[in-house]
């Protein structure tokens, strides 16, 4: 590497330990990356512009002649880096009137779906129901759960029976006692509409609008009644707000990362497109040198066109010549007798530049690297010589280099 430029990233390296705020700049989000793969760890300032104190110290190691070019490169390109800040979800205005405390109690008794079912059994069962729903009429609830869970008991398999204890602990206005017999009901009939009435009324209780529209919904499919009805007209309104501020903060979001994409893609597009314009510069640069061939020698041949190759080619070319060309004897191209002492010092390169051949095999990039190749070092032509596609396009170079017959 060239020692200047070693140099001038020694001094760039010391100002970023003396103030590693310089990180913050977006044109070096490529060296910070760099250091982070490493396994490094770079301080909070170095990801956040520290204001005045972290531009100055920017504009200090702009005298750097890599980034120069970069800036001249893309003088339009501004890419903001800023994360922007976190969607904050407003409240939803809606109608808990009728929400109550959760109950914390315990569980209550459920039936063993294990034991033998008998018709004295079944008939018991139809005897604790009729009790239990003459205590709900008299207002005894806790004596109509006691009769249920007796009636559970004798009948575990009967979706009825949980689904009307559930009815009465809504009553009580104990929701979540209410959603277990309620699932009870439905996992031993699962088209049960007083179980999905049951557990819509009791969410409805608990706040939980979308889950007790859904099951409302069910039940009135299966056995419509004004009681679901009427539910519904006070829980579907709750519901469709949290509907729409979902679908609208799911957008929101969607729009933010979406310009968070778009920001990396534009700030891979800028470097991207600064290497290219560095190189194409340097390319040209290249090409400009005097002694270069068409399409970039850099720095021109090896011994330079004028003047020969290094050492010329001792005794011809080595290898005896190009397929088909017979040869010479000492290996010289036909009819040139060789080359010792290098190529001719007065060469009319209009008569490449002028050749429609060549120019055309000065584009086919595998020509190109095969020319290098042997510009580099002579005693590589041998290993071109059984390529159809560059070995003739050596010899026609090499007979115009002969000068006049």
């Amino acid at each position: 590497m060239d020692a200047a430029k070693l140099k001038e990233l020694e001094k760039f390296v010391n100002q970023c330990k003396s103030n590693p705020s310089i990180l913050s700049d977006p044109s070096l989000s490529f060296f910070r990356d760099y250091i982070e793969s490493l396994g490094g760890q770079l301080p909070p300032s170095a990801y956040k512009a520290g204001g005045s104190k972290a531009k100055s110290s920017v504009d200090d190691i702009e005298e750097d002649d890599d980034i120069d070019e970069v800036e001249e490169d893309h003088p339009n390109v501004s890419v903001d880096e800023e994360e922007e800040p976190e969607i904050i979800e407003s409240d939803i205005d809606l109608d808990e009137s009728e929400v109550v405390e959760p109950d914390n109690d315990p569980p209550q008794q459920m039936g063993d779906p294990s034991v033998e079912i008998t018709e004295e059994s079944r008939d018991a069962s139809q005897d604790a129901k009729g009790q239990a729903m003459e205590a709900i009429s008299e207002g005894n609830l806790e004596e109509a759960i006691e009769k249920l869970t007796k009636a559970i008991s004798l009948n575990p398999i009967s979706a009825i029976m949980y689904a009307t204890r559930a009815t009465v602990y809504i009553k009580m206005k104990k929701p979540n006692a209410a959603i277990r017999d309620a699932n009870a009901a439905l996992e031993i009939n699962p088209d049960s509409a007083k179980g999905y009435k049951s557990r819509g009324i009791a969410r409805a209780m608990l706040g939980q609008w979308e889950e007790a529209a859904k099951d409302l919904h069910v039940a009135s499919k299966l056995d419509y009644d004004e009681e679901i009805n009427a539910v519904l007209k006070k829980v579907e309104p709750n519901a469709h707000k949290i509907e729409e501020h979902r679908r609208k903060y799911d957008r929101l979001r969607k729009e933010r990362e979406d310009r968070k994409i778009e920001r990396e893609r534009q700030q891979r597009k800028a470097a991207a497109q600064a290497a290219y314009e560095k190189a194409k510069k340097q390319e040209q640069t290249s090409s400009s040198t005097p002694g270069g061939m068409p399409g970039g020698f850099p720095g021109g041949m090896p011994g330079g066109f004028p003047g020969g190759m290094p050492g010329g080619f001792p005794g011809g070319m080595p290898g005896g010549g190009f397929p088909g060309a017979g040869g010479m004897p000492g290996g010289g191209f036909p009819g040139s007798g060789g080359m010792p002492g290098g190529m001719p010092g007065n060469v009319d390169f209009s008569k490449i530049l002028n050749d429609p051949e060549l120019m055309a095999a000065f584009k086919d990039p595998e020509v190109m690297a095969a020319l290098q190749d042997v510009m580099k070092n002579p005693a590589n032509l041998a290993k071109h010589q059984a390529n159809p596609k560059v070995a003739p396009i050596i010899a026609k170079m090499m007979s115009k280099f002969a000068g006049p017959q």
